[in-house]
């Protein structure tokens, strides 16, 4: 394990049983050039291991597989593909502390969280094990009364999947999930900063039962060019893909030529909503978790913070206080409550919101300390006197900053939250149920968290709308992402 020396016994041997090869035909290979490139310990900015680096011909040799694969796999009975769902989610619950571990080494979320989101991650396996026999069809009597309306729901065939680094676990259950469960074969392109949590699922899924070829993984440091070489090929027919909007209208425009299916979860600019008669106490609570959340690098985090002038001070300074208590470190640490950022680009970005906004006026009442430490640390900050238009509201900051405007309307509340171009979530904190119910109608997002701020769940819909992006994932819709309706007239006499 090349320039690293500071790793525990359990932390060697968590990285020395993850595959670090190709997962193709249920064999774990090398790549055809012999590349590799580097995992990262954000936490120090050093190596933890050497993963196969793919080339196009090892995309197109996933894609192979998963195209010889499809037709048996779209005929395995719904249930016997939902056992092997069933069973990769016992096996991830049993081995919850691995994984979390494995986790927090290469993303540098706190330990807790990753915990947390392999639990999540899991949920989706066992929610699609139960939708895989629930695919249906339906019946009906023509209007003219000569023929019976016949629908069925078929796979739609071998897709490529892109997750992203932030939440490696459970991005890449969101999407495997419900598309095993439709029937159909996958190829897997993990971020290249985090793959090693998507290489565990596949040994898992392996060793639940899955068949040779359903799953390929393509870890790569040339993603452009593979996935571009994937989304080319005809026999590719799904497409989805969580990550920035830049790219995803790229690969739209991409896959336009083909038609391909797309389902894409885009970027965020989350507005965290407080009126003058919410339970402050509990708003900060809230704000604790859809703020700092996964070190503040998620779609669906708070981004910016309104909060009516009635109880800014008392918001702000009771939201300082909660930012004193906590800890920066490695998240290997159980003490550690906000980890390090994913690598020095995004620490880069962090500080030039703030520095802007500061140059702008806003003031920064709280930084965390930072640890004595080379890596990609990111000090926790709340910020007052915001500006509406400032970059620090109008940007995603995908770091551990809180900016703070004052509203005094809720007009004024309603322009501001939907001016951006984003429209994935959004948080409401209100006693008044009427006005709860009529501002989530007006708000431009997928999504609406009142009075709590975590939303995803397995059991709900997920997605935005605007340069957020479109489909949905999780739910009884998520595997209609995967799935095509045919239709078949029956004439009757």
């Amino acid at each position: 394990m090349p320039n690293i020396t500071s790793l525990t016994e359990s932390e060697a041997a968590v990285l020395s049983a993850v595959p670090k090869g190709l997962l193709r035909n249920g064999a774990w290979v090398d790549s055809s050039t012999g590349m590799t490139l580097g995992v990262d310990d954000p936490s120090t900015g050093e190596v933890l291991v050497e993963v196969a680096d793919a080339s196009v011909e090892d995309a197109r040799a996933a894609l192979d597989a998963a195209v010889a694969a499809q037709p048996a796999w779209a005929a395995t009975p719904p249930r016997e593909r939902g056992e092997i769902l069933r069973r990769t989610y016992e096996l991830m619950t049993e081995r919850n502390e691995e994984l979390a571990l494995l986790m927090t080494l290469e993303m540098g979320k706190p330990i807790a969280e990753s915990r947390s989101e392999v639990a999540y991650a899991a949920d989706f396996f066992r929610w699609f094990s139960e939708e895989a026999v629930r695919l249906d069809g339906s019946w009906s009597t023509a209007p003219d009364g000569k023929s019976r309306i016949i629908t069925m729901k078929q796979p739609v065939g071998p897709c490529l999947l892109v997750t992203p680094w932030n939440f490696p676990l459970a991005m890449g259950a969101r999407k495997i999930g419900p598309a095993f469960a439709a029937g159909c074969t996958v190829v897997v392109k993990a971020a290249k900063q985090t793959p090693l949590s998507m290489h565990a699922i596949a040994a898992i899924l392996t060793e639940a039962g899955l068949p040779d070829g359903v799953l390929g993984t393509v870890t790569t440091s040339k993603a452009s060019s593979v996935v571009s070489s994937l989304i080319e090929d005809p026999r590719l027919r799904k497409l989805s893909f969580t990550g920035s909007t830049e790219v995803g209208q790229s690969l739209a425009e991409q896959s336009a030529k083909g038609l391909i299916r797309l389902s894409l979860e885009l970027g965020g600019n989350a507005p965290f909503i407080v009126f003058e008669d919410a339970d402050i106490d509990h708003a900060v609570d809230q704000a604790m978790l859809a703020k700092l959340r996964n070190n503040g690098e998620a779609c669906t985090a708070a981004n910016r913070f309104y909060v009516h002038e009635s109880v800014l001070d008392e918001f702000s300074t009771k939201f300082a206080a909660r930012f004193e208590k906590l800890v920066v470190g490695r998240g290997t640490d159980a003490a550690v409550t906000l980890g390090p950022l994913i690598d020095q680009a995004a620490v880069d970005k962090v500080e030039e919101l703030v520095a802007a906004a500061v140059a702008e006026g806003a003031t920064v009442v709280y930084e965390t300390p930072l640890p004595k430490s080379t890596g990609y640390f990111s000090a926790a900050r709340v910020v007052t006197g915001v500006s509406p238009t400032s970059r620090l509201v109008t940007d995603e900051i995908f770091g551990p900053v809180a900016p703070i405007v004052g509203f005094s309307t809720e007009d004024e509340l309603l322009g501001w939250a939907n001016a951006s171009d984003y429209g994935l979530a959004a948080y409401i904190f209100t006693r008044d149920l009427d006005r709860a119910v009529r501002v989530s109608e007006k708000l431009e997002v997928g999504m609406v968290g009142v009075n709590r701020g975590v939303l995803s769940n397995p059991a709900a819909p997920f997605g935005g709308v605007k340069s957020s992006g479109y489909g949905r994932e999780g739910a009884h819709v998520g595997i209609d992402e995967y799935v095509e309706t045919k239709y078949l007239s029956l004439n009757v006499g």
